[in-house]
Formats: C-alpha cells, structure tokens, sequence
C-alpha cells in the first residue's frame, strides 16, 4: 500500500497552527479542532513538529522523552483523539522523529553528566578528550560557534545543534535498541509515518577528524542563508555510509505494520544523487527534496531540478517529493520577491509543484499566501537567532490567523498576542477573509487540490520537458501539459483546455502565471 506516493501532505507547526487552551502555543487539541480547515482543503496527510516532553530550548526538536507528550502541548490521550479524528476525515498523521540528538535533559544525558568518562552512560553520547586548550577538533555547530562543549571533569560533549542537543553515538547498540523501541511505541498508537530530523547525521566519522575547509568554502559557509546549506568537499559530520544500516531495520519495522506505515527523511545533500542512496527500495520511502526549495525563480533552474530529481530517483525506483517552503526557511512568496510579484510567483511555482509525479508537502499557512514576518528583535525566539552569521527563523513561524481584525486572529481563546507576535494587517488573509473569496488564495489552493487529485495517480511518472523558450519552464505529465511564465513579457499559450490557472489568463500566458492544460478529449 502506497498512499503516500501521490499525497499532499501538509506539515503542522505544533506551537504555530492553533491554540486550544489560550496560552499562546499552539497544541494538540488546537490542530484537532482545526483538522476540518485541512479536510476542506483537500490534503491527503499532516506532517506535525515535535510535540514530546521537552525544556523547549530548540522548540521540540530537544526530545527528553519520546514516549510521551509534553504538557504544553497536550497529553497522550489528546494525541489519541487528534489521531482518531483525523483518520475519520481521511487524513493520514506522520509524527516527527529526533534521533541525531536528545534534549539535556534527557535521562540518558542527565545520567551521562553524572557518571565518570569512559562509562556505559557516556558511551551512549559523544563525550571526547582534547589533547589541547580546545574543544576535540574544530567542528562548528550548525547554530554558530564550536560543536563541543566542555564539562566539570574536563571531557567535551558534541552536539552539531545547540548546546542543549547532545548528539547520540550511533555505534552504541543501546542507541539503535531505543529508537526501535520508539518506533513501534507510536506505530502501535496507529500513527502512519514518521519524518526524520537530519536523516543525513546519525553517524559521524569514526575517528571525528578535523574538518579540512578551503577559504572560499569557509567564507561560503559563514555567509550562507536559510534556503539552504552549502556543501564543502571534506564534511566527516554529515552523510556518512553507516547511516544507511538504520534505515534499512527501520524499514524492515515500518513494513511489518499494516496500513502502508512509512518514513520521509530531511536529508540536506549535496547532489540529488545522494539523496537518492536514503530512498532505495529496503530504506525511507521518501526523502524531501529541498534542491526543489532552493532554486530561485528561473525557469531554467526549475527545469534543471526536475531533470536531476528525476533522473535520480528513477534507478531506485522511488517516488521524488517537492517542497517550497518548512519551519527552517524563508517562505516562498518572500524568496521570490515579496508582495503582488511575490505571491504570483509563489501560486505559479505551487501549480508546477503539484502537477509533477511524486508527493507535494505544504507548509502551514501557504494556503493564506503568508509571507515572512519581520518579526522584532525583542521578541525573537529561535535558539540560533542572533548568532553571528545566522538569521531567525521566527518570521515563518508566526501563529496563523484564523479570523478577526486584530491579534490574535482567532489562534485561541487568548486576546493577547501569541507565542510569537502576529503583524499588522494580518486580517485580510486570515481563513475567515478568505473562506468564500473565489480569487483568494485558499481558494487557488482548494481548486489546485482538487483539480490534482482528478490525475495524481494516473498520469503516470513520465515527465517531458518542453523547449518553449528560456523563459518558460514546460513540461508535459501525462494529458496535462503546465506552463510557468518566468520572464517578464506575456507569452504564448499552448493548444488546449485550460483546467487551472495561477492568475488571470486571457489569450496569452501573463510573466509570473502558470496554467494547466489538458488536450480537450481528456477528463481531467
């Protein structure tokens, strides 16, 4: 059973998407009593952010304890009911999982903290020596400064996040033997899949050897931004061959459930070569595909994506998914340039998303057209906020607005401002404003959804790239042929049955427009 090869599933922020009990967070009898917001748009799947006890440093992503639910967010017999109402709607529910790293709090770390180095309680983490002054080698922390810290004995731990996630030792059995365990806690709960936090980072090089950087690759590195990593030549952190070892035994537990239980791993690659050695067919069933997030807006880099995407999954036999937008990155109607230009844009590259083979994930409030906020300094939240180099991610994770014409927006029962403090002018793309606008954007969304739906799984996986200038990315699926206006002047439209467009159409394909057409004799 493949249901998630052709799915739409859309990924819920948990602190972000709806507050139930009027604290500001967003929880889980907030998603459950929204889950018809979902079913109305049409997806087939929710992926939601950890919602586990946590000391909430990094936000959920520091799990103390994996079998259970962190009171802010609700209880286990909440998660029950999310669950059942979400499976009566026909909507499928994929949890979070964070296996490169623990919260320090987490009894294991806790224990480890306690014992002397070189005991079976540190075995379980990264605990080194350093024969200098220094940390054990010269490994930086994705959120910025050194990857080790020291402890009262002397020894470093590691931790390739914040200092609050010391990374777990893959090679310890007792590590993997956990994990498992995990896995069927929530599998027997009735959940349907998991996504994997950084997928690519379980195992480090034995030996943690010094990471070897030209000037230029480390200059590239302190600059980058949040559309995504840049890959040096020498990284012994990241995509190390033993890695794949895991996902083979998750496998083999995923497919001893019934009901098509699956894994999607974050896998950040350097090439969609790699990515494609975490979905060959006795590992994940999917991984996300962020070379699609990270191109700018061309027609040509849109096209090379495919190609590559494409190209690589085929000899394994697996399904590609797309992705614009997640809780790490710049939303997509910014990243292509903001206001009226940006969110056309933004609905153009939506419509070549769906219309390709494979899995489309949505991120919360995409729908709405919801753009990055410029949220205050003073209210930042994220852990890497303000670290040299770094930029927050708070602004794609503002609570969404639900309805009302100010803050709140109807997030909960609270009259304050959440967790994270919501713009001004928010009241015109709240759901309410939209809900019956046919030319919303929640409504494009409603139609592309149902209009996808009609051919997802029968157009087949095929996909011609047409030349119809440098400026127009083409492709043809099946009867569907889709045409993306990248450049600035009107084009041409083909010969056909337009079934969906991004924007007015008339008798010519406006810059920043994308239109669906099928031959007249075909029933999409």
């Amino acid at each position: 059973m493949t249901w998630w090869k052709h799915a739409v599933c859309y990924q819920i922020y948990v602190r972000s998407f709806a507050d139930g009990d009027g604290d500001g967070v967003g929880d889980l009898p907030g998603i459950t009593a929204r889950l018809d917001h979902l079913a109305g748009l049409g997806v087939d799947a929710v992926w939601i952010t950890p919602f586990y006890t946590s000391p909430q440093h990094d936000h959920g992503y520091d799990v103390a304890d994996y079998r259970d639910v962190d009171p802010l967010f609700g209880s286990l017999a909440d998660f029950d009911a999310l669950l059942a109402h979400a499976h009566d709607l026909g909507i499928r529910v994929i949890v979070d999982l964070v296996p490169n790293h623990t919260s320090n709090e987490h009894e294991w770390f806790e224990a480890a903290l306690a014992a002397a180095p070189g005991s079976p309680e540190r075995a379980r983490y990264l605990f080194r020596d350093s024969t200098t002054d220094g940390p054990p080698n010269n490994w930086e922390s994705v959120f910025g400064g050194p990857a080790w810290t020291q402890v009262p004995d002397g020894q470093w731990y590691l931790h390739l996040f914040d200092t609050s996630q010391p990374d777990l030792d893959w090679r310890n059995p007792e590590v993997s033997a956990m994990f498992a365990d995990v896995l069927r806690f929530w599998l027997d709960r009735g959940v349907d899949g998991f996504r994997i936090d950084v997928t690519h980072g379980l195992f480090k090089e034995e030996s943690l050897p010094d990471q070897q950087l030209t000037a230029a690759e480390r200059a590239a590195m302190a600059a980058q931004d949040l559309i995504g990593p840049t890959h040096p030549a020498h990284e012994p952190m990241w995509d190390q061959p033993e890695v794949h070892g895991v996902y083979r035994a998750w496998r083999r537990i995923l497919d001893s459930y019934a009901g098509g239980r699956m894994a999607v791993g974050e896998a950040w690659t350097r090439d969609a070569e790699s990515l494609a050695r975490y979905i060959r067919p006795d590992e994940l069933n999917q991984s996300f595909n962020f070379h699609w997030l990270s191109a700018p807006w061309s027609a040509k880099a849109f096209a090379e994506v495919i190609r590559n995407t494409l190209a690589a999954v085929q000899p394994v036999g697996a399904s590609p998914t797309w992705v614009l937008s997640n809780h790490d990155v710049v939303r997509h109607p910014t990243r292509y340039g903001g206001g009226e230009v940006g969110l056309a844009r933004a609905r153009a590259a939506t419509m070549a998303m769906l219309a390709l083979p494979g899995s489309s994930y949505l991120y919360q409030g995409e729908e709405l057209g919801l753009e990055e906020v410029d949220v205050p300094p003073e209210a930042w939240q994220d852990p890497q906020a303000g670290v040299q180099g770094k930029t927050t991610r708070d602004g794609c994770r503002v609570p969404l607005p639900w309805s009302g014409d100010r803050p709140p927006h109807g997030f909960g029962p609270s009259t304050s401002q959440p967790w994270l403090p919501q713009p001004s002018g928010w009241e015109s793309v709240s759901v309410a404003a939209q809900e019956h606008d046919p030319e919303s954007t929640l409504a494009f969304y409603r139609r592309a959804l149902a209009t996808r739906r009609g051919f997802a799984e029968t157009a087949g996986d095929v996909v011609e790239l047409l030349d119809l200038g440098d400026d127009l990315l083409a492709f043809r699926r099946g009867p569907v042929t889709v045409v993306v206006n990248c450049g600035s002047a009107p084009a041409s439209l083909p010969a056909g049955r337009i079934t969906l467009a991004s924007g007015p159409v008339t008798d010519e394909l406006p810059p920043d427009t994308a239109v669906w057409v099928v031959d007249p004799e075909a029933g999409v």
